[in-house]
């Protein structure tokens, strides 16, 4: 079988470099892909964007191709999904009306009220004003989001009344993420902390994955802006046995069984974003396909081959299938373009990479890296995923460390602390 990772980034690098240790697997092509994806043994890039869907469709074609994966969020948005299976191609992700979940946080702000699905208290705005005198009633600290999509850098977190204000005046009138901020979802802080979970779906059948935490904060001890995540690890201390029942139980369950009830089956991964409070699990969010980067750090782990379980979920047979991992834990930690994510400088030669590999139980998964006559160069934000497995967790950070000292570019950011909440908990 030849299948197609549509995306470019560390996530997608992970996805194709899973699914490329598949028996099934022939080729593994990405759309675009990245450097990574098209250095695989089985790894073919090709020059079809990501939201080109009559190109998707004729390469999916012309290669044979018997499975697509689709990476990030706005293709899965504006209805790739949809396109694809109108022409009898297997696609493995939610429809558009199911992506609402993701692409619109009021949509699934409400969704969760009507489903019972424990979340923060929230208001919803389409008025700058309106939004303002709501703040000025409920105080702060408090949580802004723009309702739509804005690449995970459209949350701030207001410790202050001022501070909310600005990221309302920001968003709504201001315009710093587009359209996705016309509208804003305005949230009571939970305390607690942060875990992702995210979940094969098949319509009726769900299936956890290890858990994991991103770290979304630009700089050490969660300071700084919020980017589309700096680092993750997996599993999560925080997410014990009892919270693990209980996030089935009583988010991911009435989750799947509500979108198919309202008439919108989820296929695909779906992601639930929680904070874990003294009173259990919230939803943070809901997204509509792998985390990045939590599934750089839980697909090294899995030793069950992942394309039976896509075949799964696309066929509606998931409940047929199994998930098992390595005991060992993973820690990725995202190597950033200085700057990121406000301005940052593109073209910087990147080294050392095979260097870090060497260590062994490392590999670096290539996010906004480009390839010019075999030398690799920044091209993005978020650059290198340097991902690492040990026996134990220090273990794991420390070498995943130090395979981030091992790699060279200029400006290079990343977070020293990746890993340490869960060292906390012992």
């Amino acid at each position: 079988m030849n299948v197609l990772v549509i995306g470019s980034g560390g996530r997608e690098h992970a996805l194709a470099w899973k699914i490329a240790q598949s028996p099934l697997v022939e080729k593994v092509y990405g759309a675009p892909g990245n450097p990574g994806i098209d250095n695989l043994e089985k790894g073919i890039c090709v020059s079809v964007a990501a939201d080109d869907f009559d190109m998707l469709a004729a390469y999916i074609d012309a290669q044979n191709i018997g499975l697509t994966v689709v990476g990030p969020e706005d293709p899965l948005a504006k209805g790739v999904v949809d396109a694809l299976s109108a022409q009898g191609m297997r696609v493995f992700g939610p429809t558009a009306a199911a992506a609402q979940l993701e692409a619109s946080k009021s949509f699934a702000k409400d969704f969760m009220t009507r489903h019972t699905i424990p979340t923060a208290d929230y208001g919803v705005f389409d008025d700058a004003d309106e939004a303002v005198a709501y703040l000025r009633k409920v105080g702060a600290p408090v949580v802004i989001k723009a309702d739509g999509l804005a690449a995970g850098k459209g949350v701030t977190v207001a410790g202050d009344l001022p501070q909310a204000e600005a990221a309302v005046r920001a968003a709504m009138e201001n315009h710093v993420f587009g359209d996705a901020g016309n509208r804003v979802v305005i949230e009571e802080r939970l305390v607690g902390e942060e875990a992702s979970i995210l979940a094969f779906c098949d319509g009726t059948t769900f299936m956890p994955l290890a858990s994991s935490q991103d770290h979304k904060p630009a700089y050490d001890n969660d300071k700084g802006p919020n980017t589309g995540g700096m680092g993750a690890y997996s599993p999560a201390p925080v997410v014990t046995k009892p919270v693990m029942e209980q996030i089935s139980r009583d988010i991911l369950a009435p989750c799947v069984a509500g979108m198919a009830k309202e008439g919108m089956p989820y296929k695909g991964i779906l992601y639930a974003g929680l904070i874990v409070t003294d009173d259990g699990p919230k939803v943070i969010e809901f997204n509509a396909r792998f985390g990045d980067p939590e599934t750089q750090a839980i697909l090294p782990r899995m030793t069950t081959d992942i394309v039976p379980l896509f075949l799964a979920c696309c066929d509606g047979k998931l409940e047929q299938q199994k998930i098992e991992y390595s005991d060992w834990p993973c820690v990725t930690v995202v190597m950033a373009s200085g700057g990121y994510p406000g301005a940052y400088k593109k073209g910087m030669p990147i080294e050392g990479i095979d260097a870090a590999e060497a260590l062994g139980d490392v590999v670096v998964f290539q996010a906004g890296v480009k390839q010019e006559r075999g030398d690799l160069y920044t091209a993005g934000g978020r650059v290198l995923n340097v991902t690492a497995m040990a026996p134990d967790l220090p273990a794991a950070i420390e070498k995943a460390y130090e395979a981030v000292k091992r790699i060279h570019f200029d400006g290079a950011h990343y977070r020293t602390d990746i890993g340490e909440k869960a060292l906390r908990r012992g």
